[in-house]
Formats: structure tokens, sequence, C-alpha cells
């Protein structure tokens, strides 16, 4: 890669720092060279320009390039399936070609390459009126943030040269985003950018310029002319980042988040010198953070980074606004504020288009959060852990981990208490898995065998007696065949006392 001249960058403080990563970056597109030489042959062999730009140029720099490459060309999107084909190992049509993309694999390799873009937005919608363009410069100057606006130039036998005329480096290497032009332009044209803004800082670790933060702050309800799809994928992003907490605290303190998941912001409650409580809000943040700290690695039960762990984590107090109330001696209450909380995390995930399975697992682990509480120096029976295993079901390892997060007390003896209480529950359903098959706990009699017993066809009446052997189940553990059926026939004459003669024999 061809670095800055030492005339050029000896006046820069950051220049030794600069031409570092530099440095790094091209080692790393070296990694790449299977893919980027013949790809800029191809190109110029064809007289047109090729370079590697955006999102893949900042991770480069960063270290941390993936497998996903974008590229930007002044090639239009028939010239550059003519010039992919027969090269990639397969070309495919995403709907991008009509904004001058088009997505090829090659080997484990993404390709998305677009031709300059020349955009006009019609400030409604955020669907720009596609025109291309005929620079570079011109295609990097509509783009979301400075960072996002380098590229590198592909040319003929792997050479390699770095383009920022937008100063993106000096962005990079101070951690601050920053628009290319006005920030209130640019959200104008696509406020869905401010939402990408909050992302970009949870996943890199970045600050807001104030311009951008302030346009950010004054045009938050401008995100409302985004689709509920597209806010749902920025935020997955934000909630998966290394550094989530700051991604939401932006959100919050812009005032996105009230348009978008305004239960979050909600929890930062009054709190008065009368009627102390924890600062939900931050406590929730806390709890995401020790979530994520929870994670395991990629061979553990809740690998890393677990969406659904995350959402729970940020969601589960989120009843407690709508269930404070002020008891008398200067407390505060939140009864049944998981039960509220369930039902507000389905209802603002519905509302963010999130996949059914997704929406009931996050409100299953907010209603079951708080169960735990009940069971003290291990006052609970067995009867009581079947029903708590049962109940989280498959999600009982992200509801250990949840509930481990929910203890932020800074009362180093109540906290190793709750721990430890935690622990000895752990180890109560380890043993209880040992004698029986928790996962998979069923009556001890299929719905043939009560129809057999009972003289009964197919229908809710059999339903209601396999319910009842279920609970039975829960409460007993496993029952022999004998003891079961007894059971089934005693609660079955006490259901229909006037019933003639014996369910054994009736048909």
């Amino acid at each position: 890669m061809v670095l800055p001249s030492p005339a050029a960058s000896g006046a820069d403080p950051n220049a030794e720092r600069r031409n570092r990563l530099l440095a790094s970056a091209a080692i790393s597109l070296q990694r790449f060279a299977d893919v980027l030489t013949p790809l800029g042959d191809l190109f110029a062999a064809r007289g047109h320009e090729l370079y590697l730009v955006g999102g893949s140029v900042r991770d480069a720099v960063l270290g941390r390039l993936g497998t996903d490459l974008d590229f930007t060309t002044d090639a239009h999107p028939e010239q550059v399936q003519q010039i992919l084909r027969g090269w990639a190992d397969n070309l495919w049509d995403t709907g991008g070609i009509a904004f001058g993309t088009v997505s090829a694999g090659k080997g484990e390799h993404t390709i998305e390459i677009t031709t300059y873009r020349a955009d006009t937005y019609d400030r409604v919608s955020r669907n720009p009126q596609v025109s291309f363009g005929d620079s570079l410069e011109g295609d990097l100057i509509r783009r979301d943030f400075t960072v996002n606006a380098m590229a590198v130039k592909i040319g003929v036998d792997g050479a390699q040269e770095f383009v920022d005329p937008l100063d993106g480096m000096t962005a990079l290497l101070a951690g601050v985003l920053d628009t290319p032009a006005a920030p209130e332009d640019s959200f104008t044209d696509d406020p869905l950018r401010m939402l990408r803004a909050a992302r970009f800082v949870s996943q890199l670790g970045f600050t807001l310029a104030p311009r951008v933060k302030q346009a950010m702050t004054d045009m938050a309800p401008e995100i409302e002319r985004i689709t509920a799809e597209r806010v749902r994928a920025e935020l997955d992003k934000l909630i998966l980042g290394e550094h989530a907490i700051e991604g939401i605290d932006v959100m919050c303190e812009t005032g996105l988040a009230g348009y978008v998941i305004p239960e979050i912001p909600a929890m930062k409650l009054e709190i008065d010198e009368h009627h102390q409580h924890k600062d939900v809000y931050r406590h929730s943040l806390t709890v995401l953070q020790q979530a994520i700290d929870l994670e395991d690695n990629a061979t553990g039960d809740v690998p890393g980074p677990d969406l659904v762990l995350r959402w729970a984590a940020i969601l589960h107090d989120i009843g407690k606004p709508d269930t404070k109330r002020n008891e008398p001696g200067g407390g505060v209450s939140f009864h049944h504020h998981e039960v509220v909380g369930a039902k507000m995390v389905r209802k603002r995930l519905r509302a963010l288009k999130y996949p059914k399975q997704m929406t009931d697992d996050i409100a299953q682990l907010v209603f079951l959060h708080l169960r735990f509480h009940g069971y003290g120096k291990g006052q609970w029976t067995d009867s009581a852990v079947r029903r708590y295993v049962t109940d989280a079901g498959p999600l009982l390892s992200r509801l250990h981990k949840l509930v481990r997060a929910d203890c932020t007390t800074r009362n180093k003896r109540r906290a190793a208490a709750l721990q430890a209480s935690y622990d000895d529950l752990e180890q109560r359903i380890a043993r209880l898995q040992e004698q029986e098959d928790l996962a998979r706990v069923r009556p001890d009699l299929d719905g043939n065998a009560i129809m057999e017993i009972l003289g009964l066809p197919p229908g809710p009446e059999v339903g209601r007696a396999w319910k009842y052997l279920k609970e039975l189940r829960l409460d007993r553990g496993p029952l022999s065949r004998a003891e079961a059926e007894d059971a089934l026939r005693t609660w079955w004459n006490d259901q229909h006392p006037d019933a003639p003669g014996d369910t054994a024999t009736r048909r």
C-alpha cells in the first residue's frame, strides 16, 4: 500500500501512528491477495477503476477486517456483472442492483461492488433517487461518516494506494464519528444514519463529534421515517457490539431511544429524598454489562454475543416505571413488574417486527428473572425446582446468567449470599437432572394410555387428564405405571362423582 509521503506527514503529530496503522492495514489486506489482485487486474483490463471502500477500509486499518468486502467503481452494474462472470463462484441479485450494487461470492468471501453514486433524496422517505456519479470523491462525500469514507485503490498486480480526501484517518485516530458534510444535511437525507452513529459507538467504542450529537438531538423525531425492520437491524447490531452500554447511552442522551424503544429511557425514574431506590436505568445497563461478561465462548451453553440474553438483560426491569409505588416509611415497591414487563416486551418487540420465537424467548426470560428470589436459603421443594426448570425450558442456561447478572448490590456480603444461593439452586437442578430428564418432563402416561384407562375417545377430556398428570409429575417426580394409573382414576372419579361404574371397565 502506498503511504503518505514523509514530507506530507511530517507536520502531523499523529504521523507515526498513522503510518503504523496503514502499514498494518497493508499487511491485513495482503491476506486477501487471492481476491484483490485478480479483481484489480480484471477491472484494469476493461479500463475501469476499482476501490476497496467504506467499512472494509476502516476495519482493515483497525485490524478487524472480515470476509465481507465492499468496493466501488466507475463501471456500471451491467459492466460489473460482465467483468465478474466467469471469475466469481456465483452472482446474485438481492435487489441491490437497482441501487448500483452487484453481489458475488468467491471462496469464503462475499463481495459487493457498487457504482459511484451521486444520489439525491426526497427528504420525506429515506429512498434515494438513484443516479451514478463519475468520481470517487463525489461518492465518498455522500457516505455517512468520514471513518467510512476512506478508500484503497486496487490496481494492476495487486498495487494498492490509500485515498483519504475527507481525512477520515484523523477521525479514526481520534476515535470520533463525524459526517463528511453538515450532519443536518446527512441526517435529513437518511435519518437511519443517526441510529447507525449509535451503532458505531457500540461496535467501535468511538465518540460523537459535538456537531453530530447536537444534530441527532435536534433531529431525533426524523427517525420515524424509517421502517421498523431497518430500525430493528440497527438495534441488533448495536446491542451485539463490544460497547453496547455506550451505544444505548447515546440513543437515550440524544432522544433517539424515545422514538424507537421508549421503554429504555423511561427507566430513568425520578428519585426523591424521601423515597430512595436504585436508578433503574443505570442498574439495567450494569445488568447488561454483567450479562455480556458472563457469555460463554463458542463451545459454551450461551456463546457470545447472545442477542436474546442481551435484550433480556437491558429490558428485564422495563415494567418498573408502570408498577412503582411509594410505600409508607419511604420505601418503594414494584410489585409484579416482571409480569407487566413481559407484556411490555412483547408489545415493543412486535412493533419492531421481531420474529415470534425471539419475542417469546425474551419475554419469558423477563417474566422468570425474579422467580429465583423466592428460593431464599434453599426452601424450595423439589417440585418448585422442577417447575423452574420446566418453565425455563431451553432458556435455562440464559436464565442462569440473567439472574446472576441481575445482582448489582454494592453490599459484598449480600452479593456473596445471593450468588451462593444460586450456586445451590444450580447444584440441586444438576442432582435432579441426574435422576430425572428434567428437560423433557412429561406425564407418566401418554394420551393413548389415558384413553384406554378412562375409556375416552380423542378430545378435550384427554387433554385435561394429560395436563393433570403433567402437574402431578412436576409435584411428585417420576411415578410407576401402577401409581400413575391409580392417580388418574382417582382424579377422574373426583371430577365425575356422579358417573356410573368403574373407569377401569367403562368403555
